[in-house]
This record gives C-alpha cells, sequence and structure tokens, in this order.
C-alpha cells in the first residue's frame, strides 16, 4: 500500500521510532518538528496521512488540526493523533478539532498500522473523487465542506445488535446526536440499509449465531450500502477481529465499554464524512452528465479524456505507481452502418460501451475517444495485467452477438492496443501514441485480437 505519511513530533526520537515502523510497512515517511511545518507541508506536498503530537511549543497539536481542517485545500486528509494524554475528555478534545482518530502512547503497532492503512484507504477514495470533480473546474469545496455540517435533517445510525439492552445503553449514549434504527437480525438489518438507507452503520460483536464481520463484508458489497460509513463495536481483546473488519472496510472501531462523549463525536465524524464525499459525488455527477458526458454511450467524452488523463499521469509520476492505456477499435464499423443504418450502429455503440464498462474497475476511466475507437485509462495497472483485462474485453465483445433494433442480431469484433506508462518522464502523447500504434498492428494483423506496445 503506497502511501504518504507525514509524521509530526517536537521530539527526534519519537519521530524516528514512528518513521522505522512505517517504513517497515513500506509507506513513504515524511517528518516535520513543529505545527508550522507541518502545515507547510500539507499545503505544498502530497500527504495521504497525518500523524500528529499533540504536546509541542509554540502551536499544539489541537490547534495545527483546526488549521488543516478549517481549510478547503487540506481539510480532507486524514489526521491521527498520536500522545500520551490517555484521558477520554482529551481523545473528545481532538476528535472535536477534527481528527480522524486519536492513538494514546506507547502506541501499539496493531492499532496504529491498522489505523493508518484504513485512512489511507479511505483518502485514497476521496482523492479519486476530487480528482474527477476537479477536472470539471465547478468543485466548490469549500461551499461543500460547509454544506457537509449544515445539511437539513438529524442524520440516521442503523445499530445491528442483537442484545436489547445494549441496544437501550447505546441510544441513551447517543442521546440526540442522531436517529437510531435498531435492527437484531443481520439480514433485516442489510435489507434496511439497502432500501431505506442511513448515515452510518454500527455493527456490534458479541454473544450470537451470527457472524457480525459477514455484515460488514456483505455491506461493502453491495453497489447500494458501498460506501455508507461503517463502524465496529468490539469487546476487550478482540484485536484480531478488529484487524479483520478493518480490512474488510470497516470505517472505525470503538471498544466496550463505551464512552458516550467519544463515541457520539466517532459518529459526527463518520456523519460528516460521508456527506462530503457525497457532495463530491453529486458534484461530479451532475456536472459531467452534460458537459463531459458522450450523449449515446453515457461514457465520458474526449473533451474529458483530454484534461484527466494529464492529471492521472501526473498522479502515477509522482507516486511512482503503474498505468496503462487501452485504446478499442470496433472492428469494420462502417459496414455496420452501410448495411443495417446508422440505428444499428447506434445500437452497437451502446452494445459495446454496456459490455466494456462491465468488464473493468471503477477506478478505471473509460471514454468514447471518438466514432467507434474508446479509450480506458487503468491507474495503478501494470502492462501484464492491462493486457489479460484487453483480453477480457475482446472476448465479451466476440462471445455473443449484438441484438439490432427491430430484432435480428449481428456478429461484432473488437481490435485493441495497450500501452503502459515508462517513468521517468514518460508523456501524454508518447503513452497514447505507442497505445494507437499497438492498436494499428492490431487491425493490420487480422482484427478481433490484442497487441501490446514494447516498452
Amino acid at each position: 500500500m503506497t502511501a504518504r505519511i507525514l509524521v509530526v513530533d517536537d521530539i527526534p526520537a519519537n519521530v524516528k521510532l514512528l518513521e522505522v515502523r512505517l517504513r517497515a510497512e513500506y509507506f513513504e515517511v515524511l517528518t516535520a518538528h513543529g505545527g508550522a511545518e507541518a502545515l507547510e507541508q500539507c499545503e505544498n506536498g502530497a500527504v495521504d496521512v497525518v500523524l500528529l503530537d499533540v504536546m509541542m511549543p509554540e502551536m499544539d497539536g489541537f490547534e495545527v488540526c483546526r488549521r488543516l481542517k478549517a481549510d478547503p485545500a487540506t481539510a480532507h486528509i486524514p489526521v491521527v493523533m498520536v500522545t500520551a494524554l490517555d484521558q477520554a475528555s482529551d481523545r473528545v478534545r481532538g476528535l472535536q478539532a477534527g481528527a480522524d482518530d486519536f492513538l494514546t502512547k506507547p502506541v501499539d503497532d496493531l492499532q496504529l498500522m491498522t489505523r493508518v492503512k484504513n485512512l489511507v484507504r479511505l483518502k485514497s477514495l476521496t482523492d479519486e473523487l476530487r480528482l474527477r470533480a476537479a477536472t470539471t473546474r465547478d468543485i466548490g469545496i469549500a461551499a461543500m465542506l460547509r454544506g457537509a455540517e449544515e445539511t437539513d435533517g438529524r442524520p440516521l445510525a442503523l445499530l445491528v445488535e442483537p442484545d436489547a439492552a445494549a441496544a437501550r445503553r447505546f441510544r441513551r449514549l447517543v442521546g440526540t446526536a442522531c436517529d437510531v434504527e435498531v435492527v437484531a437480525d443481520p439480514q433485516a438489518a442489510l435489507f434496511f440499509a439497502a432500501e431505506k438507507g442511513c448515515d452510518c452503520v454500527v455493527v456490534a460483536t458479541g454473544p450470537s449465531e451470527h457472524d457480525p464481520l459477514r455484515v460488514v463484508s456483505q455491506l461493502r458489497a453491495l453497489e447500494r450500502t458501498r460506501f455508507v460509513p461503517i463502524m465496529l463495536i468490539v469487546g476487550e481483546g478482540e484485536e484480531g477481529r478488529i484487524l479483520r473488519g478493518l480490512e474488510l472496510g470497516i470505517n472505525d472501531y470503538l471498544v466496550r465499554p463505551l464512552d458516550g462523549n467519544e463515541l457520539v463525536v466517532r459518529l459526527r465524524g463518520q456523519f460528516r464524512r460521508k456527506r462530503y464525499n457525497d457532495a463530491l459525488r453529486a458534484s461530479v455527477s451532475q456536472t459531467l452528465e452534460f458537459a463531459v458526458t458522450d450523449p449515446l454511450t453515457g461514457l465520458h467524452n474526449r473533451a474529458y479524456l483530454d484534461t484527466h488523463l494529464k492529471a492521472l499521469v501526473a498522479r502515477a509520476a509522482d507516486r511512482g505507481t503503474a498505468l496503462s492505456v487501452m485504446i478499442a477499435d470496433i472492428d469494420r464499423f462502417k459496414a455496420i452502418n452501410d448495411t443495417h443504418g446508422h440505428d444499428a450502429g447506434d445500437a452497437v455503440l451502446r452494445e459495446f460501451a454496456a459490455r466494456l464498462r462491465a468488464r473493468i474497475r471503477g477506478i478505471d476511466l473509460v471514454c468514447r475517444y471518438g466514432g467507434e475507437e474508446f479509450v480506458v485509462v487503468m491507474p495503478e495497472t501494470p502492462a501484464g495485467l492491462a493486457g489479460i483485462v484487453a483480453e477480457r474485453v475482446r472476448g465479451a465483445v466476440a462471445e455473443r452477438p449484438f441484438p439490432l433494433p427491430g430484432g435480428g442480431e449481428i456478429a461484432v469484433t473488437v481490435s485493441l492496443g495497450v500501452a503502459s506508462l515508462t517513468p521517468p518522464g514518460d508523456a501524454v502523447a508518447a503513452l497514447m501514441k505507442r497505445a494507437d500504434s499497438a492498436l494499428y498492428e492490431a487491425k493490420n494483423g487480422g482484427r478481433n485480437r490484442v497487441v501490446a506496445a514494447a516498452a
């Protein structure tokens, strides 16, 4: 998991200790020895998570966190406070300042790594949304952050808890911070979350015939609940279950006995993050629908690709990660139009787009490049894997005929060219040229095939 972690502490020995532990997990580590230096690094550099000491001279960690969260340019960066303070009131103060998590020294390796990896995963999702929204040039980040705080209506937490007494205590602790829907049966809870929606799902462990982590897995598998925040409530000694839950995608956890103030602050943090990311998705969806979407296929158009590909290539180069491009061209498409009419050609394009979209990941960028040509940009995908994806697309097109308007079918094939980023200094134009040359070779070689450009 490649990410940049900023360690902020005025004591060099503490910085070195965290740096060694993080580098052992293959994180890139940046360091700062004071609040002002930390703020500057966050504003000027690509920081994925901040590990922030509280007790520092001149500017303490609480103030650093407040400033980071108040600035729209840095508000999305997760902050973990690391301190010797061990009172619940200190944790609550840190969370109220905007911290995403709070660890007490000496920091347990399991807690440190699971918290950091979880926040890196969430930051990656937010980065992707921000990048796509920024491409539209109409993101309005500051307004979204205000909207996340000012949204009308009380948030709703769904509690999956078979113990009625524990559920009543949870309601008392939460108080008026949010509405609570308690569902004892995990399958009923899954249905409620998918059909009626909620702002956070809280899953409690305990003596039960149901595995609570199966609920987490199912929530993350469903399209409607994939991005809903999930909190896990566990008992003492359930570190293994916590670790497994974080691997499955929980956003946070609390250990019994619960502190009411900390529970409320952590819930509010999940509500705030969900509404912020919901606003980002809405901005992307609404703006792109008109400005950068091909009306026939529903895919992004070339205008979007030309802008967004530059950002994706720059990010891959900055982080040292792989990136591949695939260009697909429907074989003998002009003959389809000439023989069956343009309505048939349009139907083929729509069906091709649907099959293409079904064979790629959500983070991949798929665009109609023009006419019968399509481009797929695959972040974090090396050349070998990109070739496998291209072959999968080719097979999905050739495996069964395409339906035509008014009845009938037609056999369709596609040729594909693949190229991958070759650092250092590879240019977007050169990358696209290699993919286009590979496509040309596939066409000349008999069509209905995949050709990967030589590195």
